[in-house]
């Protein structure tokens, strides 16, 4: 696992000890960046079951301004310190060891707003509708937000979500992208 491309290009990266973390593929994340950028001027980023932090990293590399990241996992914390230490750019990014849910109340608390949320939850655990609509209630999304969700084909993601417009839908072998996009107030669906 390595950082695909941009400032931090080529570092390599851990994965999460054991099996309750899958990493995303380089080759996936290629692509994933090549729909929704491939880079960036500035914004911010949340990561909400960061796992090994690989997607914000990426993100940061190639111009996000910050990331924020979440994962309640202790080791997948650990390794997201070791992985941000890679990029020697720890003040772009936020850590937060918690559960997702409260994490979010606590960010929309301190009234953040994010440009790109990674949703890459346990696929056993996939509640993707209702964090998006959790991040909505809570004000978090920035209009024009791309929302990517990473999961397996029991996820089942609707074409039509209220609020967003569906960017692309792609397969590579089991894992299955869905991109949507914060709708402007007032646009049409």
């Amino acid at each position: 696992m390595r950082i695909v491309a941009g400032d931090f290009g080529g570092r390599r990266l851990k994965a999460v000890p054991g099996m309750q973390t899958r990493p995303t593929t380089d080759k996936i994340k290629e692509s994933l960046f090549n729909i929704i950028g491939p880079y960036f001027d500035g914004g911010r980023s949340l990561d909400l079951f960061a796992g090994s932090g690989g997607l914000s990293i990426e993100a940061v590399s190639r111009g996000v301004a910050q990331a924020v990241l979440i994962d309640r996992q202790y080791q997948a914390i650990k390794t997201i310190k070791d992985n941000v230490a890679v990029t020697k750019a720890p003040e772009r990014f936020e850590i937060i060891k918690g559960d997702a849910k409260r994490v979010l109340e606590q960010l929309a608390v301190k009234n953040e707003r994010f440009d790109w949320v990674f949703l890459d939850p346990p696929y056993a655990k996939q509640q993707i509708i209702k964090d998006i609509d959790k991040c909505q209630e809570l004000k978090l999304l920035n209009p024009g937000c791309h929302i990517i969700c990473e999961t397996d084909a029991n996820a089942d993601l609707p074409d039509e979500l209220p609020g967003f417009k569906l960017v692309r839908r792609q397969t590579y072998g089991i894992t299955h992208l869905t991109i949507y996009q914060k709708l402007e107030v007032g646009a049409e669906t």
